[in-house]
C-alpha cells in the first residue's frame, strides 16, 4: 500500500499560502509537499513571496516548469484559448502536475492534491477534479479544504482574512499585485482569461506588459488566425481597441467601470 503524500498546489498567491499552512498543521511536514508549476510569466514579487512563505513554513518548495511561457505554448498549438479552455493551463500546469503525480507513484507514494479554491469559486472544484481524474493513469484524489472550512464557519470568505494571517501573524508582505488592484496574482497580470476590467488594470499598472500582450494578440491574428483575448457584448474586442478607448477618455475613464464591465477570475488548473 502506498504512503500518502499531501501535495499543496502552490500558486504563489494568498489562498495557496494559507492552504499550505493548513495542510502542514493537519498532516505534518513530513507528509506534505509544496508544489509550484512555473509558467515563467509570474511577477517577480511572487517569487519573493513564495520564498518567504516556504521559509516561514519550514518546508522547501518543489518547483517544476515545462520550459515555455504561455505565449510560446499558444503559437506551438496555434490556439490561444478562451475563458473555458487554454493550452497554457493544460501544458504548463496540468501536464506538469500529472508527470509529478506519476513519478511519486513510481516512488511508492500516493499523492493527494490540494487546491486553494475558495467558496466563491466552488463551481470550479468538480471540473478540476474531473480533469485530473481523466489525465492520470489512476484516479488521483483532489481536495478543496478552503470551501469546507468556509461552510463550517471556520474561515472568512475574503482575501482580507488570508492577508491578516500572512501579514499580521507571519510578517510576510503579500504579493504586490493584490495591492495594485488585481483580483488574483497569476501570470504577472497577463492571464488571457482576465477580462476587460483586468486588462484595464494591467494597462494602468504595467503598460509595458499590456503592450507586449497587445503585440502578441496582433501577431497571432496575423500569423495564425484572427483572435481577440477580450470580448465586449459578445463581440471580439481587441487590446488595441481597449487601449485606444482608455487613451481617448483619459482621466474621465473610471477603471471601476471597466471592472464592472468584466472582471473575470483566472480559472487555471493551478
Amino acid at each position: 500500500m502506498r504512503k500518502t503524500k499531501h501535495v499543496v498546489m502552490f500558486s504563489t498567491g494568498l489562498s495557496s499560502a494559507y492552504l499550505a499552512h493548513w495542510v502542514i498543521q493537519t498532516y505534518g511536514k513530513d507528509d506534505t509537499i509544496l508544489f509550484f508549476t512555473d509558467t515563467l510569466w509570474e511577477d517577480e514579487d511572487n517569487y519573493r513571496f513564495m520564498s518567504e512563505v516556504s521559509n516561514h513554513l519550514g518546508l522547501p518548495m518543489t518547483i517544476t516548469a515545462d520550459g515555455r511561457n504561455p505565449e510560446e505554448v499558444f503559437f506551438d498549438h496555434r490556439f490561444m484559448g478562451n475563458f473555458g479552455t487554454a493550452p497554457c493551463s493544460k501544458d504548463l500546469k496540468m501536464k506538469q502536475t500529472v508527470l509529478f503525480v506519476e513519478n511519486l507513484r513510481l516512488q511508492g507514494f500516493e499523492p493527494v492534491l490540494y487546491f486553494g479554491i475558495g467558496y466563491k469559486e466552488r463551481e470550479r472544484a468538480p471540473r478540476i477534479a474531473k480533469n485530473y481524474a481523466h489525465n492520470c493513469l489512476e484516479r488521483v484524489r483532489c481536495r478543496f479544504p478552503l470551501i469546507k472550512l468556509y461552510i463550517k464557519g471556520q474561515l472568512n470568505l475574503h482575501n482580507d482574512y488570508y492577508k491578516q494571517v500572512v501579514e499580521g501573524e507571519w510578517g510576510i508582505r503579500v504579493p504586490r499585485m493584490y495591492e495594485l488592484g488585481f483580483s488574483h496574482a497569476n501570470c504577472g497580470g497577463r492571464c488571457i482569461k482576465g477580462g476587460i476590467g483586468h486588462y484595464g488594470t494591467l494597462f494602468k499598472v504595467w503598460p509595458e506588459r499590456y503592450a507586449a500582450q497587445e503585440e502578441m494578440e496582433q501577431r497571432f491574428s496575423k500569423e495564425v488566425n484572427e483572435y481577440t483575448i477580450l470580448r465586449r457584448n459578445n463581440e471580439p474586442f481587441t487590446l488595441k481597441q481597449l487601449r485606444e478607448e482608455i487613451e481617448r477618455k483619459g482621466s474621465q475613464l473610471a477603471f471601476g467601470d471597466l471592472q464592472l464591465d468584466e472582471q473575470m477570475p483566472c480559472a487555471c488548473f493551478i
